[in-house]
C-alpha cells in the first residue's frame, strides 16, 4: 500500500480509528486474537481487546501525526489509566474471565507524510491502576 499525503486530511476522529485498525493489524499478525474493539461500560472504553493466549489484553492505542509535538504513548497519563482499569474490571465481570491473567498494553501509531506508518508495541506498559 502506497502512504501518501492523505494523514494531514484526516481529522482527529478519523486519525483515531486509522490507527486503532493498524495497532489491531500489527497486534493479529504477531498471534493476538481480538476480543473487543472500542469495549464501552459506565466505567470507560478501551479501544483494543485482545486475546494474546492465555492473556487478555486491554490496549490503549495512540495515534499522532509525525509533525506532532509528543510521543504518542505520553498521552496515556495516570487518569486515563485509572479508566481503562476500571473498563477492564467491567470486561472481566461480565465475560466472566476474572480468573484470567491479564495485562494493559499501549500501541503507539505514528504517521508520516509519505512513509509507511510507524507501530511502537509497549507490552505491559501499566499495571491496573487504583481508582
Amino acid at each position: 500500500m502506497l502512504w501518501g499525503r492523505r494523514y494531514a486530511r484526516l481529522s482527529k476522529d478519523q486519525l483515531g480509528r486509522l490507527g486503532e485498525k493498524l495497532g489491531a493489524r500489527f497486534l493479529r499478525r504477531r498471534g493476538h486474537r481480538v476480543l473487543a474493539r472500542n469495549y464501552t461500560c459506565t466505567a470507560g472504553e478501551i479501544d483494543l481487546i485482545m486475546l494474546d493466549a492465555p492473556t487478555v489484553v486491554f490496549v490503549e492505542v495512540k495515534t499522532r501525526r509525525a509533525d506532532g509535538a509528543s510521543w504518542p504513548e505520553d498521552a496515556v497519563h495516570t487518569r486515563k489509566r485509572r479508566r481503562i482499569t476500571a473498563a477492564a474490571k467491567c470486561y472481566l465481570k461480565q465475560t466472566g474471565a476474572e480468573a484470567r491473567p491479564c495485562r494493559f498494553d499501549v500501541v503507539a501509531v505514528v504517521l508520516g507524510e509519505g512513509r509507511k506508518p510507524e507501530i511502537e508495541h509497549f507490552v505491559d506498559a501499566f499495571g491496573p491502576t487504583p481508582r
